[in-house]
């Protein structure tokens, strides 16, 4: 996928220490609220179902979920904050294109929050649709995999759909990928449009709107499923070689993550690893 890095293992990364935060527990609850508006049934709601496992999977606690779930679906009464879903776009130190999505109460505020995240760090917070040419949403699939070989696109599209096969973790190599992923296609389910691996686990990408069947497909197949998501993906990268910018940028990325509103934080952010790890150091 054009614009992968290590700059999305360390996003990751960092989202497991976060999940110990109560700040990420607000976030996920936002999430289960505003989903919770199509139905408080996450057997009938997708969308409120992924979002269940979203905050399950960073430890939130069964009560905070279910509270959240009553307070989207309007069943307590006085707790009527109501959040929208708001997207902001900017330049980043060296031209890095930065997309980031918000729930929020208050657009003045949060508007003003990421305004200033990006201004001490020498970005720029821009107008509507500045940067989001340059990225498309996706479905993507997480699948727990052992092999850490380099990440790399399929060659052909696959597809997802039923079926069901013996697998476990273990078989899970990138030749056992996509043989399934081959099994898919003959199923006639909806197109995937390619997977990367990398130790540990493997992805793969899919239209916007099949995220469901593509989920449940690879998961009927007996693939290890542990997550699945709605992402941007950068379609060009941004390539950064100087230290100074990339440290600023990545100090800039932090302070946009970190803000209670912000739900995600995307950029098209190129560096080659080994001036990336000698930074974090």
């Amino acid at each position: 996928m054009a614009g992968h890095s290590k700059w999305a293992q360390i996003k990751r990364s960092k989202a497991v220490v976060d999940a110990k935060r109560g700040a990420v527990f607000t976030r996920l609850g936002r999430e289960i609220m505003v989903a919770a508006r199509g139905g408080a049934d996450p057997a009938g709601n997708f969308q409120l179902r992924t979002a269940i496992e979203k905050a399950k999977a960073a430890g939130v606690p069964n009560n905070n979920i279910d509270r959240a779930i009553l307070k989207g679906s309007g069943q307590l009464s006085g707790e009527g904050d109501q959040f929208e879903t708001v997207r902001y776009e900017g330049y980043g130190p060296g031209g890095v294109a930065v997309l980031i999505e918000a729930f929020t109460d208050n657009r003045n505020r949060t508007a003003a929050d990421v305004r200033l995240a990006f201004g001490k760090h020498g970005g720029n917070l821009g107008e509507t649709g500045c940067v989001g040419y340059l990225f498309e949403q996706r479905a993507v699939v997480r699948l727990e995999s052992t092999v850490s070989s380099s990440s790399r696109e399929s060659k052909r599209a696959a597809t997802a759909g039923a079926g069901q096969t013996a697998s476990s973790p273990a078989s899970l190599d990138e030749e056992s990928l996509l043989d399934r992923l081959l099994m898919l296609e003959e199923s006639g389910g909806p197109a995937v449009s390619g997977y990367e691996i990398e130790a540990g686990a493997a992805e793969v990408f899919g239209d916007f709107a099949d995220l469901e069947a593509l989920q449940d497909g690879l998961g009927q197949l007996g693939l290890p499923v542990l997550s699945w998501e709605h992402r941007w993906i950068p379609q060009t990268s941004c390539h950064l070689d100087d230290p100074e910018q990339l440290r600023a940028c990545l100090r800039m990325l932090d302070a946009l993550e970190e803000l209670d509103d912000v739900r995600s934080v995307t950029a098209n952010l190129e560096a080659d690893a080994d001036l990336l790890e000698a930074i974090a150091a």
